[in-house]
């Protein structure tokens, strides 16, 4: 195929984790797996906090849309990887990769900011306790749970209108199981230096300034605690952002592992099993991360399951 616009790519292909066949069927069966245990916990979460009134706080609102974000997140990647290991076909058509890349990047760009917005939510709520209602008020959360969604559009929207102004060559096939923005970029024929640098840019600032702003908001959290005289109170102000520092900790240091180790390892393969664990697990994992350590959702959800 001669390089042309993007009008005469007809697809795609998605590598994904393994090409061998006889991996196939575990590779399935342990995604199938993680994806509704993802999707049924993250449920569970969001209908108990619906369903409890006690939990119609701001701090329960931002985790119950983080729920529906983190649904989401993985729902533009898995149930495609399912079908084409099912079907035995790893093509995505030209639109598919471009609709699958926005999604991915939106919704990403979703739970960086939902979990930067519960960090500021936790400073409020233990450096200033008595504003903490005056300050977090239904409006403002609102608007930080707009203003968070209206960043992300404009992020993954931006970087999808720069793809499609690219031209792709005869070389086609993607080394992941998803269409990563980096590696469609890699692909195309034509120039991509303006590409490079809106991708490497965005995903700078929105890796730097929310990271800032949750480092920022724990360093204050924890001199705030160090002041408690009682052991006691101690233990109930950390108690309330443990749960929020775990999701924290387990989204950033793997996508940022993933990140920093594909500049030094060539192998895309390996970069791709790697991000399973940003991708899939750490979405997989937040719902028990919160039920566990949460009294608070353990009573609403038992009170769902009866």
């Amino acid at each position: 195929m001669e390089p042309g616009n993007h009008t005469h790519i007809p697809e795609f292909i998605l590598l994904g984790l393994s090409e061998e066949a006889e991996l196939q069927p575990l590779l399935f069966g342990l995604f199938l797996s993680m994806y509704l245990v993802t999707f049924t916990g993250n449920l569970f979460i969001i209908l108990a906090i619906a369903t409890d009134s006690h939990l119609h706080t701001p701090m329960y609102f931002f985790l119950s849309n983080l729920s529906f974000a983190d649904i989401c997140f993985t729902s533009t990647t898995i149930p495609k990887m399912l079908m084409n290991i099912q079907m035995q076909n790893k093509v995505i058509t030209y639109e598919d990769c471009i609709t699958q890349m926005y999604f991915f990047l939106f919704f990403a760009g979703l739970d960086n900011f939902l979990l930067t917005v519960m960090a500021y939510d936790r400073f409020v709520a233990i450096c200033h306790p008595l504003h903490y209602t005056v300050i977090m008020n239904p409006r403002s959360c609102g608007l930080l749970l707009l203003a968070s969604w209206v960043l992300s559009f404009l992020h993954s929207a931006l970087n999808a209108l720069m793809v499609l102004q690219l031209s792709f060559c005869t070389e086609l096939e993607i080394s992941h199981f998803f269409c990563e923005l980096n590696q469609v970029v890699q692909l195309a024929c034509s120039d991509t230096f303006l590409d490079d640098l809106v991708m490497y840019l965005t995903t700078g600032i929105l890796g730097v300034i929310p990271l800032t702003g949750i480092l920022f908001s724990y360093m204050k959290i924890v001199s705030s605690i160090l002041k408690i005289a009682s052991a006691g109170g101690k233990y109930k102000a950390f108690s309330t952002c443990g749960s929020h520092l775990s999701v924290v900790s387990l989204f950033y240091g793997t996508a940022l592992g993933v990140y920093l180790s594909s500049t030094t390892v060539e192998n895309s393969r390996a970069t791709a099993i790697a991000s399973v664990m940003y991708t899939v697990a750490t979405p997989m994992l937040n719902p028990f991360i919160y039920s566990l350590r949460n009294k608070d959702i353990k009573q609403a959800l038992r009170k769902l399951f009866s």
